[in-house]
């Protein structure tokens, strides 16, 4: 035993900070995956991550991740659960967060190792440290955040038709949702507006266009 070390040491904790990155593209719900370059599990798929840097917050530690992988900063990120089961070592936890973004902001990480890329989120492949219970996790707690938040704001851009808010809730949902009754909802919890404009596409009359009350985070 190295000295100093007596029967009440403890081996520090090991802490990593994982986040599972939701988007929506062409219709379906995926999340961004990094392939292993490293052992364990070299190859392997698994979510972005990474150890909690000396004096820094948890919070921060997800933010930076979360500008490596995407470039962007500005959008719902949360912090989800906190796991001590993923890699099966006593005395390593991971703190996982999910975070929404707009594809279409998203310049992803230039590291070939790496390849960064989108999976649709109902055909992962098999993920290293059983990630994809922590991927099931996040969405399980996006579908919950949607009946009652504003959180769908940082998959859109600034103006948007219900047809579209309606499309990016049920890529979430993986469901069709009635379009009255969709609209009404939406409508009466107070998360969007209308911003007085349209938008013609097509033959159709034009539609008109939506912004949410507010883009930030915000309970109903």
């Amino acid at each position: 035993m190295p000295a100093g070390r007596g029967e009440g040491y403890y081996p520090p904790m090991r802490i990593s900070v994982i986040v599972v990155i939701l988007t929506i593209i062409e219709g379906e719900l995926r999340a961004l995956l990094i392939h292993r370059s490293g052992e364990p599990y070299l190859g392997w798929w698994a979510l972005p991550g990474g150890l909690l840097l000396p004096s820094e917050s948890l919070a921060d530690a997800a933010a930076r991740k979360l500008l490596e992988e995407t470039g962007v900063t500005d959008l719902y990120l949360e912090q989800l659960f906190t796991f001590d089961d993923l890699d099966g070592e006593a005395g390593s936890v991971a703190v996982a967060n999910f975070a929404l973004v707009d594809s279409r902001r998203v310049r992803l990480r230039a590291e070939p190792v790496w390849e960064p890329r989108w999976f649709a989120a109902n055909g992962l492949p098999d993920l290293a440290f059983n990630n994809t219970k922590v991927v099931d996790y996040a969405i399980t707690r996006l579908r919950n955040k949607l009946e009652y938040t504003n959180v769908a704001y940082s998959l859109m851009p600034e103006t948007f038709t219900l047809s579209e808010l309606q499309s990016v809730y049920e890529s979430i949902f993986g469901r069709a949702f009635d379009k009255r009754n969709f609209r009404r909802r939406v409508i009466s919890q107070g998360i969007i507006r209308p911003t007085g404009r349209t938008i013609a596409r097509g033959a159709h009359r034009p539609a008109e266009l939506y912004e949410f009350t507010s883009r930030q985070p915000m309970a109903l």
